[in-house]
């Protein structure tokens, strides 16, 4: 059917509502295979680390800094890569992160100690720094904010299948340690980085950078698209004469980054620690029996995520949508660090995680409301990276708390405690003019 333009007579909600779901359908599902790839990649040192730090003789201080590097060069390359997308396009700059990021990863099987998975892990993060902050920023160029929650969770519920299946399948890739003489966690890190390298050439040829360049959209789709989602955006003229610079060193951009360090500490310790919490209360079992038992808060908070972000989207409100299930996870942590039945520990594992994430593709629906269309690209970048940056703290502070005390008990108050940062910052900024 062709959708007729928003000036004609003939044109309705439901014509609107129906060209965004064919943008939806052609889009989302291929972002969101993407990010499991990525995040995969990203996570899976946390696998690893059950069998590979005993070979490679890390301490829990040592593997943590193997994560702090991975994150310090992902952070420090996070805005030009951003701002390089935006000059050359998704289409380019996507498939060039998947590729070299994938390379690196595999790579890091040849790790030999300390020294050497540092180095490793610092390059994966440069290739792969961008990718993130370049699909939330491409989101905005394809969607209206009243549907960005959805699309963001929709494409964010990659992190908790990932959690959830990559744990089971790293479990298994885990337990073919000795074959044709290599470990298990080396298979690890080459099988899990090949998908990377060939989904980067399919990129190349399915993405497009804008709505005005493709095909599968007829004139009046197109059209229809532009209209909708430039009568939703809510900044207002005066702050589209500031300046880039002006944005981000604005109050809006600095409360967002801190609630995003507060937060993004919380999913970086369940993604890289989650694994050892539990194994802590399970070490009689087997390896691939952890893995197991990790996917089942994933599991809830992929049912959660598209729920709660429809509800907020529906309301329109962002700040209690984001501060709620925020709430749920500093109860999940306070369960993790104080209770040691292996049941209320993994109860409390789920709370951190629906919670943490559910808080997350809320607040990605906040930036793209608040800041003008040309400050995105670095504003989007540079609160990713602020995020990024409790990614490459929170290890080698959770480690340290671990080696000092003998117990996650500290780390996971520390964790806590930027919880509720970011709890308190978020209505500090002007989130409440998020559609």
């Amino acid at each position: 059917m062709t959708v007729m333009l928003r000036d004609s007579p003939a044109a309705t909600p439901a014509d609107e509502e129906r060209v965004v779901r064919k943008v939806f359908r052609r889009l989302i599902w291929f972002l969101f295979v993407l990010y499991i790839i990525s995040y995969l990649d990203r996570i899976n040192i946390g696998f690893a680390a059950l069998s590979m730090n005993k070979d490679l003789g890390l301490s829990a201080t040592m593997f943590g800094v193997a994560n702090t590097v991975f994150y310090l060069g992902y952070v420090l390359c996070e805005v030009p890569s951003n701002m390089l997308m935006a000059k050359f396009g998704a289409r380019v700059w996507i498939p060039r992160i998947m590729v070299t990021w994938g390379i690196a990863s595999m790579a890091t099987m040849f790790a030999e100690g300390p020294n050497s998975l540092y180095g490793l892990r610092l390059l994966v993060g440069i290739a792969e720094a961008g990718f993130l902050p370049g699909v939330l920023l491409y989101l905005t160029y394809w969607f209206p904010p009243s549907y960005r929650a959805r699309a963001t969770a929709v494409f964010m519920v990659a992190q908790p299948v990932t959690l959830m299946f990559g744990s089971t399948i790293s479990g298994l890739i885990l337990d073919m340690n000795g074959l044709w003489g290599i470990a298990g966690w080396r298979w690890l890190f080459l099988i899990e980085g090949v998908p990377a390298v060939l989904l980067g050439v399919v990129a190349y040829f399915y993405l497009a950078d804008r709505p005005e360049s493709v095909k599968w959209l007829n004139d009046s789709e197109r059209s229809l698209l532009k209209a909708r989602i430039g009568r939703e955006q809510t900044v207002d003229h005066v702050e589209d004469r500031r300046s880039v610079w002006q944005v981000l060193a604005s109050r809006d951009v600095l409360f967002l980054s801190v609630a995003y360090f507060g937060l993004v500490t919380t999913l970086n310790t369940i993604a890289t620690w989650g694994p050892q919490i539990i194994r802590e209360v399970m070490v009689a079992e087997s390896l691939s029996y952890v893995g197991l038992i990790s996917a089942i808060p994933p599991l809830f908070t992929a049912v959660a995520m598209p729920l709660w972000s429809m509800r907020s989207d529906r309301s329109g409100e962002r700040v209690w949508n984001f501060i709620l299930p925020v709430a749920l996870a500093v109860v999940g942590w306070q369960l993790v660090s104080f209770v040691t039945a292996p049941e209320i520990r993994l109860l409390g594992l789920i709370f951190c995680t629906v919670g943490g994430f559910c808080g997350m593709v809320i607040f990605w629906a906040i930036p793209a409301a608040v800041l003008p269309s040309a400050a995105r690209p670095a504003g989007i970048a540079l609160i990713s990276a602020a995020g990024l940056s409790a990614s490459a703290v929170s290890p080698s502070v959770v480690g340290f708390l671990k080696d000092l005390t003998h117990s996650f008990t500290a780390g996971m108050l520390y964790v806590t405690v930027m919880l509720v940062v970011a709890a308190i910052t978020i209505p500090l900024s002007r989130a409440r003019r998020s559609v």
